[in-house]
């Protein structure tokens, strides 16, 4: 039963970041209107850098699709986490409303993470 739960959050997880990713390919999500303008001009910024928002598109594309299936989720959540740490220092600093989702996206990415753990023990020695 425990696979089968973490199965479910893992797609729902995996689908929620391919989604954003494409987005930001595509942009066809609006911009909530409620967003604090400080938080407008961090997004500008990112902006600016030609090459940043891609890069964090395609890392969440590819670890959305690696993270679907059971034997790459190990090495999808590896790829997500820088991500998914800079989307909660974002929601903790700037926009405290988006820990209603950010933190049980973090939950679910750590649960993988501990799931997986046997697998990251070659990479700490």
């Amino acid at each position: 039963m425990k696979k089968k739960i973490l199965f479910i959050l893992a797609l729902l997880f995996g689908l929620m970041f391919i989604n954003a990713g494409l987005d930001k390919f595509f942009h066809y999500m609006p911009v909530p209107e409620d967003m604090p303008e400080e938080t407008l001009k961090e997004f500008e910024a990112l902006m600016q850098i030609v090459w940043l928002l891609p890069l964090i598109a395609v890392a969440e594309i590819v670890s959305g699709l690696l993270i679907i299936f059971t034997k790459t989720r190990a090495l999808g959540a590896l790829v997500i986490l820088p991500v998914m740490i800079g989307i909660l220092l974002t929601n903790i600093c700037g926009e405290p409303s988006g820990l209603v989702l950010t933190l049980p996206m973090a939950a679910i990415l750590g649960w993988i993470l501990y799931d997986n753990r046997h697998k990251y023990s070659p990479l700490f020695g």
